[in-house]
């Protein structure tokens, strides 16, 4: 029986899509993705089945085709790590479907300012809200998948605003990419900056 492949496709750059990612997709015969993957893949003669926000049409879509084609779907980061496999797992039997992980945009971002994420708290703001000053007066360092209301600027702004002032953030934005930017500052000096585009921030103690 055709298996439903969820792949992982990294943090962005292709150069950090594995090679066995990059093989499901070239045996693939329908690929399921949003534009800003597709644009970092080839897929040549594929059928494309674009990711949107009414996630029951592509449902719809797989289920019409995967019985009878292999088909990918393609998500951004790992696929363990805040991705659309919670979603997918609520509409087919994990025996319709085969998971292969890949490297989340958080890992990365923990490599690039050389530090271990095994004692860190790691969560998402991405649509979500959270007592963030509580878990950074509880962790000596929090990982962050932020979004356009939790930015870093805002971030920095509500942890000031509690009397939290001795933590260092590091904030990466477009990670991976050969645009990729990564800061690291005092509450105060993240605090001052707009204009953060969509990013991983790393709060740590001085």
């Amino acid at each position: 029986m055709k298996k439903i492949k969820v792949l992982g496709m990294g943090p962005g750059h292709r150069d950090y899509i594995t090679p066995r990612v990059l093989q499901e997709i070239e045996s693939a015969e329908i690929i399921v993705a949003g534009k800003r993957i597709l644009d970092s893949i080839e897929v040549n003669d594929k059928k494309i089945i674009y990711i949107t926000r009414d996630l029951n049409v592509i449902v719809d879509k797989i289920k019409a085709n995967y019985k009878k084609s292999t088909v990918a779907i393609l998500l951004s980061g790992d696929t363990g790590f805040y991705s659309m496999l919670k979603f997918l797992k609520t509409h087919f039997d994990k025996g319709d479907m085969e998971v292969i992980t890949g490297i989340s945009s958080m890992q990365y971002m923990f490599s690039k300012i050389g530090e271990t994420w095994d004692d860190a708290y790691i969560t998402s703001l991405h649509g979500r809200e959270l007592d963030i000053v509580e878990k950074v007066k509880r962790h000596s360092k929090v990982g962050i998948l932020t979004d356009k209301k939790w930015s870093p600027q805002n971030i920095a702004k509500e942890l000031i605003r509690s009397g939290i002032t001795n933590k260092r953030i590091y904030v990466g934005e477009h990670l991976s990419y050969d645009d990729e930017v990564i800061t690291s500052g005092t509450m105060e000096e993240i605090a001052s900056r707009e204009g953060y585009r969509m990013c991983v921030v790393v709060i740590m103690d001085e």
